[in-house]
């Protein structure tokens, strides 16, 4: 196949594709042992893997090609970028571009199964091995200047740590692209390996086919039975391009070395030595390349993704659409905002096992840092509420492979400005992974993120992050005023099969403080849903003629200063306010319809007031309502200083509060 895409370079490189040539006999040797049960996380090398699990030259090259009948990702991502889900075949999640990315996915599979065979064989999900079925196991496959990442020990971390069912295939061709392995790594996987205790690592011959074999044979074998993690390190030659666009031969000074190390001329001798003959051998080469030939040729014909093809799968179908169950029962006691948020996921726990919550500082002796945790390991036990490291990318990463198994899990991340490090994974991995792959591999996950400014946190556990977060398409993004929205929306997320980022202020969590007595509610009934997209008229008006009236537009914080901001005025008759709820998707026509009756608009965001999602909003706003305006839309947000000191006058100096919101209202009205 690298012959013939090298002989139609023009028109193949039309999109940038890189193979496995040089790598073909350790890829085929993991491949051929995998089942259907287990899942493999191929990089943008390994070809030979997916040919050897049973796809076809001919479902290849629709991919290389971007065609729509791509079976992957329907012509949307690059070649050997993998997702499948066949009965028949090991199972594939959403693989990107990101080197060394797919390590946390992965390991978060084999956290899955980890979690999985932990359950009482009298609880479902239940453990292959309780069916009569080998136990399954991940494969990550991975290249060795990738390990240099980050993340990858992340990964490795966390699977010593549990003793996971992973194997961390290792190739080794000496190069990232233009640089070799003496310019960027002070060691290589094998050697790397060793600072994790419990990584068991072997390096081999990649090139030979009966060493690759017999040891993957044997280490996998291991895996299965005694659940725990290795390494495999197999040194192979590149014989090919990086990729399509970054020639060898423009930088590689070793190519002659490398072509005495093809694996290919040994692969043919061991057939000879095991009783082929060489005619025998010639005719398969034949019958391959004309295989090759005319799929390449189909390829070419096949049909291309119409414009209207682009704008699917970007979320999974829910069913949560309307508001459903008792939002105020009556006798129910008032509570704060962080109870309804425990009482939420207890409930769901209780009902649901393939539920479970982690991050850091959740588990048994603290229970979240806001106690929004509380008591849950003790009553479900410490393999559903666990502590992790203190490693971001894991704990959002992970979802990716918790979920492609079947479980729904619950993670943290302990302030929004700890948030960063995750990104990556939210962005790469997360998601992207319905979208990219058709819509086969959605992530269902909840990440809950304590968010905003309270008791002079500094600038290191005060920031708001959402115009990061909004700008990443594919999630779902709640941030709620009260505890029964965040109950309900708690509810939504989960039953949702999406990724959903749910934003909880952190001086609202106990109403300590001022302004905020409004943050608690009566404890919402167990069947209590909200769903996503519905904003709330907190405080509704009639339309009037006569007199100047105004809609404010906010969510989080924002719908307390505002709300006490229109009492101080005593204007509740004249004012309007929305609480967005959520902030994808957003209800704009709950917004429009308000602000089109009001006439003047003002948005309230705690986020600096440039360059952020509020800020969009307004402009959204103006253009939708223009006619309907009698003053421009205006927008108060945190002052634009790169942080939020420690320092309380100058805490308060930064941020919005009732006073400003309610001299804003004045110069509105006044407009």
């Amino acid at each position: 196949m690298t012959e013939v895409y090298e002989e139609n370079f023009k028109a193949v490189s039309k999109y940038v594709h890189a193979t496995s040539r040089g790598h073909e006999v350790i890829q085929i040797a993991a491949g051929m042992q995998l089942l259907p049960q287990d899942y493999v996380f191929p990089y943008y090398r390994d070809d030979s893997i997916l040919l050897s699990i049973g796809m076809t030259p001919y479902e290849l090259m629709l991919q290389v090609l971007a065609k729509k009948d791509d079976p992957f990702s329907g012509g949307r991502t690059y070649y050997a970028h993998a997702s499948l889900r066949d009965d028949d075949k090991p199972k594939i999640p959403h693989q990107s571009s990101a080197t060394g990315m797919q390590a946390i996915p992965a390991t978060g599979v084999a956290l899955g199964f980890w979690y999985k065979e932990s359950l009482d064989s009298a609880q479902e999900p239940v453990s292959e091995r309780s069916r009569g079925h080998e136990a399954p196991i991940v494969v990550c496959s991975l290249g060795d200047a990738s390990v240099t990442e980050g993340e990858v020990a992340e990964a490795f971390q966390m699977a010593v740590l549990k003793k996971l069912p992973i194997l961390y295939l290792v190739q080794d061709n000496g190069w990232d692209i233009s640089a070799n392995a003496a310019e960027t790594r002070a060691q290589d996987a094998f050697e790397y390996a060793e600072g994790f205790k419990g990584l068991e690592a072997v390096t081999i011959d990649g090139t030979d086919f009966e060493e690759s074999y017999n040891t993957l044979q044997d280490v996998i074998s291991k895996i299965r039975t005694e659940r725990r993690p290795f390494l495999v390190h197999a040194k192979v030659p590149l014989l090919n391009h990086h990729t399509s666009g970054v020639r060898m031969e423009f930088y590689r000074d070793d190519l002659e070395e490398a072509k005495s190390r093809d694996p290919y001329p040994k692969l043919k001798k061991l057939l000879l030595d095991n009783g082929f003959k060489e005619k025998e051998l010639g005719e398969i080469e034949t019958e391959i390349e004309i295989e090759i030939e005319n799929s390449l040729k189909r390829a070419f014909e096949a049909e291309d993704p119409k414009p209207e093809d682009l704008f699917t799968h970007d979320f999974a179908p829910t069913e949560i659409t309307e508001e459903v169950g008792e939002r105020s029962p009556a006798g129910a006691e008032k509570v704060v905002m962080v109870d309804c948020a425990l009482s939420a996921v207890e409930e769901i726990m209780r009902k649901h096992p393939e539920a479970l919550l982690y991050g850091q500082d959740v588990g048994r002796r603290l229970g979240g840092v806001f106690r929004e945790a509380a008591t849950l390991a003790e009553k479900f036990g410490d393999n559903r509420v666990f502590n992790t490291p203190i490693q971001e990318a894991f704990i959002v990463g992970s979802t990716v492979g918790m979920s492609a198994v079947g479980l729904k899990p619950f993670v943290e991340v302990q302030f929004a400005d700890y948030i960063w490090p995750g990104l990556n994974q939210l962005f790469t991995e997360v998601s992207r992974s319905c979208y990219l792959s058709e819509g086969k591999w959605p992530v269902s996950m909840v990440l809950r993120v304590p968010i905003g400014a309270y008791g002079s946190g500094g600038p290191y556990h005060s920031s708001s992050v959402e115009s990061i977060v909004t700008n990443i398409r594919g999630l779902k993004i709640a941030y709620p005023s009260n505890g029964a929205d965040l109950k309900g929306l708690l509810k939504a997320a989960y039953y949702d099969p999406n990724p959903v980022v749910i934003f909880e202020h952190k001086g609202l969590y106990w109403s300590k403080v001022k302004g905020t007595k409004g943050a608690t509610s009566v404890m919402p009934a167990e069947d209590y849903i909200l769903p996503f997209g519905k904003a709330w008229v907190l405080q509704e008006i009639w339309k009037k003629e006569e007199e100047e009236t105004l809609s404010i537009i906010t969510y989080g914080m924002g719908v307390h200063w505002a709300m006490n901001a229109s009492e101080e005025l005593g204007m509740q008759d004249k004012i309007e306010v929305v609480d967005l709820r959520t902030l994808h998707p957003l209800d704009y026509e709950t917004v429009f319809k308000s602000v089109k009756k009001c006439g003047k608009c003002l948005v309230v965001t705690e986020e600096p007031s440039e360059n952020g999602f509020s800020r969009g909003l307004q402009g959204r706003i103006q253009e939708e309502c223009f006619q309907q305006l009698d003053a421009p839309v205006m927008l108060i947000g945190s002052e634009n200083m790169p942080a939020i000191p420690l320092n309380s006058t100058l805490e308060e100096t930064m941020i919005p509060s009732t006073e400003k919101v309610r001299q804003k209202i004045k110069q509105l009205l006044d407009y």
